[in-house]
C-alpha cells in the first residue's frame, strides 16, 4: 500500500465537549436548514425516530449528499433538556461548492484547471494537512465524497491553518461521475498509486490537470481507479514501504507546481 494510517503516532487526547453552536436539533429545525440549503456537514437520527417530517429530511438529505448517521437514543442524552425529537444536524464551517459549477468557471477565466480529489480520507488531521499544503500550490478546488470521507469541522480548519475556509471544497455525490466530467472537459486524472508503473516526474503535469489521492489503508477504490486516465507513483528508497498520504498528496502536487513554473 502506499499509504498508512497515522492515527497509532497520535497521543491519546479526552474528547471535546460538543460545541452547541454548530448544533441544529429538532425536526422542524432541521428540515427548515435542509430546505434553505444551509450548508450541513451531517444529520444524526435516532433509531426510533419515526415521523413523515423525519421521512422528509432523509429525502432532503439524499438530495443534498448529506450523510445520515443513524444513533441509539444514549447519543441525544446531552440533549435531554432539549425537545430534540430524534434529530440532529451539524453545521459545516464552509460553504460547499460544486465541481460542475467550477471547472467551466476556471476555463472562462483562462486558468489552468488544477484539481485535487480525495477518495474517502478518513482522517480530520489529513484532510486538513492537505488541504493546507493545497492552498499554498494553488489548487482550484477540492473534492471529496457526500460519505465515507473526514468531516470539515473545528479540528480540520484549525490543522488545515484556516486554508479550508479560503479553497472551494466540493462535496460529491457520485465520484464517478465527478472523474466522468473531468475527463469530458479535457482535465488530465491521474491517480496517485503504488501499482503505477510510472513516476509522477515521468509525467506532463502542466496540462489541466486532477490528482486523484486515495484511502489512508486501502488507497483509492477500483471503481475510481478504472476512471483515471493515467497512474502515477512517488518513487520510494527501497527500505520504505509507504507514506502518509498528507505527506504524499504534497509531493505529488508540488511536483506539478516544479514543473508549471519551469513551462
Amino acid at each position: 500500500m502506499l499509504y498508512l494510517a497515522p492515527m497509532a503516532f497520535y497521543p491519546k487526547q479526552n474528547p471535546k465537549p460538543i460545541d452547541t453552536n454548530q448544533l441544529i436539533y429538532g425536526q422542524h429545525a432541521v428540515l427548515e436548514a435542509l430546505l434553505a440549503a444551509k450548508d450541513i456537514n451531517k444529520v444524526i437520527v435516532q433509531t426510533s425516530a419515526k415521523s413523515e417530517v423525519l421521512n422528509e429530511i432523509l429525502k432532503k438529505c439524499k438530495q443534498q449528499a448529506i450523510p445520515i448517521q443513524y444513533a441509539p437514543k444514549e447519543k441525544f442524552l446531552f440533549l435531554h433538556q432539549k425537545n430534540h425529537q430524534g434529530v440532529m444536524a451539524y453545521l459545516s464551517p464552509i460553504a460547499f461548492q460544486s465541481i460542475e459549477d467550477i471547472i467551466p468557471q476556471l476555463f472562462e477565466e483562462g486558468k489552468n484547471p488544477f484539481i485535487l480529489v480525495l477518495d474517502r480520507i478518513t482522517d480530520v488531521r489529513n484532510l486538513g494537512a492537505i488541504a493546507r499544503s493545497a492552498y499554498c500550490a494553488g489548487i482550484h478546488a477540492i473534492v471529496i465524497p457526500a460519505t465515507d470521507s473526514a468531516p470539515i469541522n473545528e479540528d480540520a480548519v484549525k490543522t488545515s491553518a484556516g486554508a479550508l475556509m479560503h479553497i472551494p471544497i466540493c462535496r460529491e455525490k457520485n465520484f464517478k461521475t465527478v472523474l466522468e466530467l473531468l475527463n469530458q472537459s479535457g482535465i488530465l486524472t491521474i491517480a496517485c498509486s503504488e501499482k503505477a508503473k510510472k513516476n509522477f516526474h515521468e509525467l506532463d503535469l502542466t496540462v489541466p490537470l486532477a490528482i486523484i489521492m486515495g484511502n489512508e489503508e486501502t488507497g483509492i477504490s477500483p471503481d475510481i481507479l478504472k476512471k483515471c486516465e493515467e497512474m502515477a507513483k512517488i518513487p520510494l528508497d527501497l527500505g520504505v514501504q509507504s507514506l502518509n498520504v498528507s505527506v504524499a498528496a504534497g509531493i505529488a502536487v508540488y511536483e506539478a507546481v516544479r514543473q508549471r513554473i519551469l513551462a
